[in-house]
């Protein structure tokens, strides 16, 4: 058993090590845009893995049950965000889905039997205090026992079963990074004073959604479990999603598998055709002066439903009992 923790804490040595010798070799500078503002049309990316679909019988026992849906949260958004999530699409995931957040609501405790976990990270939206969030919510996962983390935000309604379907097209126990990005170009990483660039890599957009497979969240246990992702973070200076990417491209030498099906707010919402809708993981909105990006779908009243969440999710489940008949 001693042997094993000696093992173990090489391992963590050597990784965050190699990590901190890439990041701090003479400073670094960072082409990253924080706007990250994209049309889907200009999605056509290629240096990125591309989908591949695997002979679903070999995952046909994949159900609900093995994805860990973990939503990253905050008090600001507790009385505006969250009831549209809990009413529409988590009726669907009531227990594969958890809500990481920074405070205490015990009405929200209740209404989703206790799956509400206050990270006891900030509220800020500051880099530190979102990479907390993402830390809490790996371990979490780590330690459910689960086949898939998938993560999203508040601000995404999830198409539960699309999601299960396309899952079962990849095999959990191989290392996949399924999302999308939402950048023109790989994150650069570059040497100062020299300009040399040392790396670069791809990210998932974490307003979109992603999804981890445990063989691959296994392998990232020694540098980003127990606290170590917000090291992480702090190191390379990034935001909690491009940290992951880093984490999974540069130190694990495993590709973002582009997934197209993923929609953040980044995108023009607006250019999702309803016939589409069906196929597509998850969505997005934002509210930009007033202005709505959101999806076009019939349904109710835009002042009633602005998001056009709770119209979208009539349109997927008629079945439920708040939507007109």
């Amino acid at each position: 058993m001693g042997g094993r923790k000696i093992i173990k804490a090489a391992a963590l040595l050597i990784a965050l090590g190699y990590s901190s010798l890439l990041v701090y070799q003479g400073g670094v500078n960072f082409n990253f845009q924080e706007s990250r503002s994209v049309q889907v049309a200009d999605l056509s990316i290629e240096p990125i893995t591309k989908t591949t679909v695997l002979d679903s019988s070999l995952n046909k026992n994949i159900t609900l049950d093995d994805i860990f849906i973990s939503v990253k949260t905050t008090k600001h958004y507790q009385y505006t965000r969250l009831p549209i999530i809990l009413k529409t699409w988590f009726q669907l995931a009531k227990d594969q889905t958890w809500f990481f957040t920074d405070t205490d609501n015990q009405q929200q405790q209740n209404q989703t039997n206790g799956h509400m976990v206050n990270t006891k990270c900030s509220a800020s939206h500051q880099r530190k205090h979102l990479c907390c969030k993402m830390s809490v919510e790996y371990d979490h996962f780590l330690e459910s026992g689960k086949k898939w983390f998938c993560h999203f935000d508040d601000d995404n309604y999830v198409n539960v079963p699309r999601l299960v379907s396309v899952l079962q097209t990849y095999n959990h126990q191989e290392d996949w990074y399924l999302g999308r990005t939402s950048v023109y170009e790989p994150v650069k990483i570059y040497k100062k004073p020299t300009n040399q660039l040392l790396f670069s890599f791809w990210f998932a957009t974490g307003g979109a959604g992603f999804c981890v497979s445990r063989s691959l969240a296994l392998k990232m246990l020694p540098v980003a479990s127990g606290g170590r992702f917000i090291s992480i973070c702090e190191g390379i200076r990034l935001p909690d999603d491009v940290s992951m990417g880093f984490i999974i491209e540069h130190l694990m030498k495993k590709n973002l598998t582009l997934v197209p099906e993923f929609h953040s707010h980044l995108e023009q919402m607006k250019l999702l055709m309803s016939e589409s809708f069906r196929d597509q993981i998850s969505f997005s909105y934002s509210k930009t002066k007033n202005v709505w990006n959101v999806i076009n779908v019939p349904g109710f009243d835009s002042r009633y439903d602005p998001t056009r969440f709770l119209s979208l999710h009539c349109f997927l489940f008629p079945h439920f009992k708040f939507c007109p008949r």
